[in-house]
């Protein structure tokens, strides 16, 4: 027989014993209620972030953060400059539409520099128009200065 197995050693060292827990000790410690007396637990670790890890983990609950504060101020900045010319118009007259008179015609002769459809839009919105105009149909018409 070696010494190894008999003395339980490797030249002359020896491994500590596994931690042995009480009864009382394991129920405290969170044990499973399985455990009895005796029965070895494998030691408690606790999680330890790397710089690494820290930075990861700051960058994954940042990115969401920096994307909604950076389309909040930049969606913002469309509605502070909105300069259409279209919402300047501070008077009204109402015209009576004739036969053959369509809604672009009615937006070239009111604002010749301007875009037709964004006139057409601000028509269509200050008379609550769904369908086609007909004639003899009173409108309000912006009118720019």
């Amino acid at each position: 027989m070696s010494s190894f197995a008999a003395t339980g050693s490797i030249g002359g060292y020896a491994p500590p014993p596994p931690a042995v827990l009480s009864s009382a000790t394991s129920s405290q410690a969170g044990a499973s209620p399985v455990s009895g007396p005796g029965t070895p637990l494998a030691p408690r670790t606790r999680l330890r972030l790397t710089r690494r890890g820290r930075v990861v983990l700051t960058a994954v609950a940042g990115v969401p953060i920096a994307l909604f504060t950076a389309m909040a101020v930049l969606g913002a900045g469309a509605a502070a400059a909105d300069t259409d010319p279209v919402r300047g118009a501070t008077s009204f007259r109402t015209v009576t539409v004739a036969t053959g008179d369509t809604l672009w015609e009615l937006a070239e002769s009111i604002a010749p520099g301007e875009d037709p459809r964004e006139i057409i839009d601000e028509i269509v919105r200050l008379n609550g128009l769904r369908d086609a105009i007909q004639p003899g149909q009173q409108l309000a018409l912006p009118v720019f200065e």
